[in-house]
């Protein structure tokens, strides 16, 4: 298992994939802090035209709550496009890249080879939430945002990893769908239709029972009005992560991995 981990490490470090998702959560740092500097006076904005003439952005406040509003939504819609290429990535380029059977040559078994992706790939994500975490954390003192308080800080946070870590269980069946349809296309048709379907199951009002549209509901994402999802949710939420793992793990005990 230490070897199949540090393999796995190895590949992430020499690959530009981990830089593209960095600067991916870079830029929705920023964008949330433009839309923090917006909120701030909008009469400035306009004149630096950032915003037009006519917009108007009432009922929104620019404020440390807001930020960590928007980060945690952040999370939940874009974490489950970013974290799943990551997952898509680790379990679909050794069938891209032709490495699949070198893989499975050496004395490492396949069980071992599956969980080292998991675990390498949730390290992955969990630093990507806190990259977005601290790069927020350091734009909103620089634009000086108002409401800072200790518990409003870890009660942002604990909603934004909360939010990173349901999103990590939601994209597990990608690497399931990557491995068995051998390479990256089958697990990006599995994240555009999740994302797809989870707006439109939230947008009729039965998100709270499908897993895909917890976290969004969980972070705010559709407003105060929306039923917050419930325990049978997140109890949706954990199936979805477990069966994901286990179901790549069992494919690739038992396939027939001739190519």
């Amino acid at each position: 298992m230490r070897a199949a981990i540090w393999s796995e490490l190895l590949k992430a470090r020499r690959s530009r994939v981990p830089w593209v998702t960095v600067l991916a959560f870079t830029v929705a740092a920023l964008v949330g802090g433009l839309f923090m500097f917006v909120l701030q006076d909008q009469r400035r904005a306009r004149s630096l035209g950032l915003l037009g003439a006519k917009a108007n952005l009432a009922g929104a406040e620019a404020d440390w709550q807001t930020y960590f509003s928007f980060l945690a939504q952040t999370t939940a819609v874009g974490g489950m496009l970013v974290f799943g290429l990551v997952l898509t990535w680790t379990f679909g380029r050794e069938f891209g890249q032709r490495t699949i059977t070198d893989l499975l040559a050496i004395p490492t078994g396949r069980v071992a080879i599956v969980s080292a992706k998991f675990v390498v790939g949730g390290i992955w994500c969990l630093l990507l939430a806190a990259q977005i975490a601290l790069l927020g954390l350091v734009i909103g003192l620089v634009l000086g945002l108002p409401g800072w308080s200790a518990a409003a800080a870890v009660a942002g946070l604990a909603k934004l990893f909360a939010t990173a870590a349901m999103t990590f269980l939601l994209v597990t069946p990608v690497a399931f769908a990557a491995s068995a349809g051998r390479g990256y296309l089958p697990g990006v048709g599995v994240i555009m239709s999740a994302i797809f379907l989870a707006q439109v199951v939230a947008a009729l009002g039965y998100g709270h029972y499908f897993p895909w549209s917890v976290p969004a509901l969980y972070s705010g994402l559709a407003g105060t009005e929306r039923t917050p999802p419930g325990l049978v949710g997140f109890v949706l939420v954990a199936v979805v992560g477990l069966a994901g793992a286990a179901v790549t793990g069992v494919w690739w005990r038992n396939a027939d991995h001739d190519r």
